[in-house]
This record gives C-alpha cells, structure tokens and sequence, in this order.
C-alpha cells in the first residue's frame, strides 16, 4: 500500500508518495532469461573461441587477420546501406482512424521516471498538462529517486494539475529507469500506458491517436511507437544537428518500414504507448537491462504481440557536447549489446522472423557503426603509408564506390525522413555524417569495458530547460 510521505505537505493537486521497505509492490515475475546474466553458457564458450582465434591468428599471420576484419566490416556497411535502402523505397503508410470521442476515450496512465532533473520539473509538467485528453481518464505518474530531494522540492513546490501523482521509489538495485516504470506500473489504473522523459514535449493529440488506432486494430497490437523529433537547433551544434539527422532516419523511414514489413524493432526510449495486459503479461520491463526499450520490444514479439508506429510526434532536445552525448551513447551500445545478447538465447532465436529482425535491426547496425570508425583509421594508416613510400594514393575503385554507396544512402534516408516530418534537409550536415560515424570511437571502448564489468550501471544524460538553452 502506498502511503502519504512526511515531513513535506503535498500542495494542490498532489499526492507525493512513498513506500515503506515493507510496502513495496510485488514485482513482477522476471523473464527467464534477462539482462541480469551476461552471457550464457554457449554464449561464453563462443565468445572465449572466437578471442582465442583472433589472438591466434594475429600472431600467426596478422595480414589474414586484417583483410579478415575488413572483410567483416565491408559485409556488415553494405548490409546496412542494403537495409536502409530497402527501408527507402518502402512506401510510407498513413492511417486514417477515425478519432473517439470523449466518452468512448479509455484510461490512460503516463509513466515519467525521473532523476535528477529539478531544472525542467516545471517545464515537464506545462507539456503534459497540454495533452489533448479527458482529464477524468488521465494518470500521469511521475517516479523519484528517494535520495533525489532536489528534484522532490522542485515538485513539491509545483501546483500540479490533479491527474499528476509524485511517487518516491523506495531505495534499492539496480537503479536504473525500467526499475521505476515497473514500480509505477503497479500503480497505474489505465488500460493504456505511455512512457515519457523529462524533456519530453509530445503532441497534444498524441494520445487520442494512439487510443484510436488501438480501437481500430486486432487485438494482438501491443504497442505503438510515436515518432521522436530532435528540434531544430538554434544555434549550430554538430552533435545536435546530427542527432537530429539519425532520429529522423530511425523514426520516420526505418521504424516504419519495419512495421510494414512485420517485423519486431527496438522500441525508442520514450513516446511508447502500449496495452497495460500485454506488458503485465510479459513481465514488465528488464530492470537490468540499460536500454529496456529495446528489450521490450523483441519480448512482446515473442510473446506473439505486434508493435507498429503513429505519426503524432514527441519533440525532444539532443546533447550538444561531447561530454553529453559520449555516455549516453555507451549506454544505448551496452544495452543493444545486452539485448542482442539475451534474445540471442531466449524465445527470440526459435522464431526466424524475430531473430532475423533482431539481427536487423541490432545486429547489424552495431557491428556497422562500431566498426566504421577502426576500419577506416586502419584504411587511412594504410593509404598514408603506401603513400610516403611510392607517391600513389593506394585508394581502389571498389573502396571507393563501396563507402559511397554507403555514405549516399543513410543520407537519402536522413533527408526523407526531415521531409516527412515537415523539414528541410541541411545537406552541409549530410556531408558531416561521415565525421559523425568516426565519433563512436569515444563510446564503443566505453560500452564494451560496462558490458563486462560494470553491465547495470545507468549514466545518467543531463537535461537543460529549453528556455535555459544557449543562444547565438
């Protein structure tokens, strides 16, 4: 049972809540394979085989072990481009629900687990109080960390709207985000459930669209992706801009061309609506696993439930430093690693269908992106010194062509996706995508080495409020 937390009156419109150490809810039953095991036994022979090979065969003949590498690498890069191209010219579909009306609208529970983020509680709570939705039939569940009091005063100090509900998680591990949506989802009362981020700003309409297409699609539709939309900039910001190229990409060409094809896909981290029954009867989400999103996504698939895409787009803020993006991008890897590994041992393998997706969707796109910056660096040595030493750009035709094709279709992709959403493609910013693939090099080592040895640590992504943003 939950109960009223002392020592701090709640203000108009607000419930804070905590929970006592015998008071937490249950939790809900784990799956059988989850993020809290590396690897399993297979998998750690495996991964122990192909070490030792690679070790072996660097010392034995280090020239077979290089064109073997790049080999690799060249096969994943245009497998990539081959996705993205298909993803491309798949015609984009458009659904045309008609809308429900008011008393027809179900409960809807909106689940924000926060931490650290007193600087944009007020601003949180101005974009959800924007939501276009029956208030009656609204719950928005807003999740604190017991020792975050910064963030608890900034709310405390806040006149809510009475649909918002402040809980306090009671302490415990691992402290990740999945960990606080779980313990709100004991809590929420709708039959829909949408997760949001502080620096979320959602569309006004988002949640009639979602309730509406749930209404109007069989009942194995288990949750709909709402596109995330980088704003644009104000200033220039190479990361930022990228950002907003890759999102674009992600959200508006090859989520919904994974959703036409009906193929599972790793979920965004936010704007998530999804049907309370089915994410009770999977579990839940993997309190150990750093992107959970993705993780939910492929167990929904292979519990037998659908995932599609919504055109109501969330607006969110992207890192505009090194410092941000770094961490934060080690994250998602550790996490995609982590969920290539739990579903490489799961349900997910026994169904080709979802293991070619995760192998599509995941798979390739690590192994492309980690990989582009190592290669390409070996590549550059290579050409430089066959250079210095006969005057001759060693570079082939193939190469060259290759990395092309490469580089012109994530950038079509990019550029589709900012016209879909009602934008102009800035090509000078196409162009810097190439320097862009070479910046994962400060994230991959980071994320393998967590992967190993420190797996369930979350760093934490710091937000700023839009209106504290650096001008020109």
């Amino acid at each position: 049972m939950a109960r009223e937390e002392r020592g701090v009156a709640p203000r108009v419109g607000v419930t804070a809540t905590a929970f006592a150490a015998d008071e937490i809810p249950p939790p809900l039953s784990q799956a059988a394979e989850g993020a809290h095991v590396t690897f399993g036994r297979w998998q750690r022979t495996t991964v122990a085989a192909m070490l030792l090979g690679i070790l072996v065969l660097g010392v034995l003949s280090p020239d077979h072990l290089f064109w073997g590498l790049l080999g690799v690498f060249y096969s994943v890069f245009v497998a990539g481009a081959a996705i993205r191209l298909a993803a491309i010219l798949t015609p984009h579909r458009k659904w045309a629900c008609p809308p429900l009306v008011d008393q027809d609208l179900p409960h809807y529970t909106l689940i924000v687990p926060l931490y650290r983020e007193a600087e944009v509680a007020s601003e949180l709570v101005a974009n959800l109080a924007r939501l276009d939705y029956h208030r009656d039939r609204l719950q928005a569940l807003i999740v604190l960390e017991a020792d975050d009091l910064a963030t608890r005063s900034a709310f405390h100090a806040l006149d809510l709207p009475a649909f918002i509900q402040v809980l306090v998680a009671p302490p415990g591990e691992p402290r990740t985000k999945p960990r606080a949506c779980n313990i709100a989802l004991e809590l929420a009362k709708g039959t829909l459930v949408v997760i949001y981020d502080a620096e979320d700003a959602p569309d006004p309409l988002q949640l009639r669209e979602a309730a509406a297409r749930f209404a109007s699609e069989p009942a194995d539709l288990a949750c709909l992706q709402a596109p995330l939309r980088i704003e644009t900039p104000r200033h220039l910001a190479f990361i930022a801009e990228q950002f907003r190229l890759e999102y674009a990409a992600l959200f508006q060409v090859l989520l919904p061309a994974y959703a036409r094809w009906g193929l599972p896909f790793p979920l965004g981290g936010t704007s998530n609506h999804f049907k309370i029954e089915a994410l009770r009867a999977v579990g839940g989400w993997d309190a150990y696993n750093v992107t959970e999103d993705a993780d939910i996504g492929f167990r929904l698939a292979s519990a037998g439930y659908r995932l599609d895409v919504i055109e109501r787009p969330t607006l969110e803020t992207a890192p505009t430093s090194l410092d941000q993006w770094g961490p934060q991008r080690a994250r998602w890897i550790k996490g995609h690693l982590q969920t290539l590994s739990v579903h490489a041992r799961g349900e997910t393998r026994r169904q080709p269908r979802a293991l070619l997706a995760l192998i599509m969707t995941l798979g390739v796109p690590i192994a492309a992106s980690n990989l582009h910056a190592p290669a390409m660096l070996i590549a550059g040595v290579g050409v430089a010194v066959n250079w210095m030493a006969d005057g001759e750009l060693s570079v082939t035709l193939a190469d060259l062509t290759l990395y092309m094709f490469g580089w012109s279709v994530s950038a079509a992709c990019a550029a589709i996706g900012l016209r879909r959403s009602g934008e102009q493609p800035r090509f000078l910013h196409l162009f810097g995508m190439v320097g862009y693939w070479m910046m994962w090099i400060f994230a991959s080592p980071r994320a393998v080495w967590q992967f190993f040895f420190a797996p369930h640590q979350w760093d934490k992504t710091t937000h700023a409020p839009r209106t504290g943003r650096p001008t020109p």
